[in-house]
């Protein structure tokens, strides 16, 4: 379901419509729109806690966005706009006839079935996206619908990292030994932070037996990674327990067709 689902997701970071529909609410950056458009769901939250709940930024990132992206822009307008531009970027990348095909409005159904069946308890980016309006218009229910699945396992994620005692710096790094990234200093996430900032993060990971004295995976790093995708998808299931198996079987064979519309284009 992730595969499925994640490309519908990526338009929002990856096509031009978000992005154009955020700056002209006035946010100046790209990152000022993300920042304020994914936390929006939150309400006006400290700085602080924006970067507990997204996990993965380092310190002081969240804090040169939040607040002071909603100074002038209503987090009501950034949720609004970041859905405007979303569901645009699909209608033009599917084209008329697959965007308005019943399948995906089954699609959006279903999907919407699963993303509003699962408990809230301790899931707070998939909590703060259930306080907002389902759309009905098919194609940006399904946007909708798949980015509380995708917050939903984003939270999963991040307490499978949190009890394995990786911290959001390390995450990365981790992530980018096994796309086979090395040095992983050079990954496009961390790339810019500090050197010093990054010589502790890989000099912790040493210490703990994670990494090797050449910035590679051991053993031990191999299988917690390995150990922390498994629990964050085993986490995930929930929500798909509100569908019964023919509805699961037919969810996938509806999206199949609008996913690799998406992944032929890299959802842009």
């Amino acid at each position: 379901m992730y595969e499925l689902l994640e490309p519908i997701c990526l338009v929002t970071y990856f096509a031009d419509e978000c992005n154009e529909e955020l700056a002209a609410l006035g946010h100046r950056t790209y990152w000022d729109g993300y920042f304020a458009s994914r936390a929006a769901p939150l309400g006006r939250v400290r700085a602080q806690v924006v970067h507990a709940a997204f996990y993965n930024f380092a310190d002081g990132e969240a804090a040169r966005h939040i607040p002071s992206a909603w100074k002038t822009i209503p987090p009501e307008a950034s949720v609004a706009a970041r859905e405007r531009g979303s569901a645009a970027s699909l209608r033009r990348i599917l084209g008329g006839e697959l965007a308005g095909s019943p399948g995906l409005v089954r699609a959006a159904d279903l999907t919407t079935k699963a993303a509003t069946g699962a408990p809230t308890e301790g899931r707070v980016m998939y909590a703060g996206m259930r306080t907002l309006e389902v759309p009905g218009e098919p194609v940006a229910r399904l946007w909708h619908s798949a980015t509380m699945l995708r917050e939903h396992r984003g939270d999963g994620h991040i307490a499978a990292l949190v009890g394995a005692g990786i911290g959001g710096t390390e995450a990365h790094v981790l992530s980018a030994l096994e796309q086979g990234i090395h040095p992983p200093e050079s990954f496009g996430r961390i790339h810019h932070l500090p050197k010093d900032r990054l010589a502790a993060v890989m000099g912790g990971l040493r210490e703990r037996g994670l990494v090797d004295a050449d910035g590679h995976f051991t053993d031990a790093g191999r299988a917690t990674k390995q150990r922390i995708e498994s629990l964050t998808d085993e986490l995930a299931t929930p929500p798909y327990d509100a569908l019964s198996s023919a509805e699961l079987g037919e969810l996938i064979t509806e999206l199949e067709p609008i996913t690799a519309t998406l992944v032929a284009t890299g959802s842009q």
